[in-house]
């Protein structure tokens, strides 16, 4: 299924934030690659195809950029994406552990969703915190730091019972509604030519 087929306003305004060059229109690939994901939960491989042909590109191009960035997913996951830090100092701090006491209690590998479609796992890099190491994302929603095998269930419990995700820390730019927001509320990126000029002198 075309995504874009019926959307091209919010196409236009994805182009519009870039200099109107072959370049500027290849620097849409993570906005349009974002607005599929927000949809669907992952990036189907027609909706691949659609995306690179939007930009001029092949879609072994646009699954290279999307392999180096954990945040983009191939492969449905779970309503809560539990994701684990695996790089060193998390690991230090037990992440490796965590990562299988998951496993276990969730009986699911990465790339795998449980029964009841609640959760998926998945290791990926730093988070950005080594200090509170180790530290677990969920979803796009924030960040839980010092992260131990009892936090865990707490949060699995949480979860089950359908209670709202109260993070440790908000990501950098929150995503309500698929929309990024500031750190005022107001939604952040829009269209290139209601952005102020960077050059002086011109509007």
């Amino acid at each position: 299924m075309r995504y874009f087929a019926d959307k091209q306003d919010v196409v236009q305004d994805i182009f519009s934030r870039y200099p109107d060059t072959e370049r500027g229109r290849r620097s849409a690939l993570m906005p349009l690659l974002r607005e599929v994901q927000n949809a669907f939960g992952y990036v189907p491989e027609e909706n691949i195809e659609e995306i690179a042909s939007l930009l001029g590109n092949t879609a072994t191009e646009v699954k290279s950029v999307m392999s180096f960035y954990s945040t983009y997913h191939t492969i449905p996951t779970g309503k809560h994406h539990l994701q684990v830090c695996a790089t060193l100092s998390c690991a230090i701090a037990g992440s490796d552990e965590l990562w299988d006491h998951l496993v276990d209690t969730l009986g699911i590998q990465q790339g795998e969703i449980t029964k009841d479609g609640l959760f998926s796992i998945q290791k990926v890099e730093c988070l950005g915190s080594c200090g509170t190491a180790p530290m677990l994302q969920i979803n796009d929603e924030g960040y839980h730091e010092c992260v131990s095998k009892k936090r865990i269930k707490l949060l699995l419990d949480q979860f089950r019972r359908g209670e709202p995700f109260n993070p440790d820390i908000l990501p950098p730019i929150p995503i309500h509604a698929g929309q990024q927001e500031l750190e005022n509320g107001l939604p952040a990126g829009g269209l290139a030519t209601t952005l102020p000029s960077l050059v002086e002198g011109e509007a």
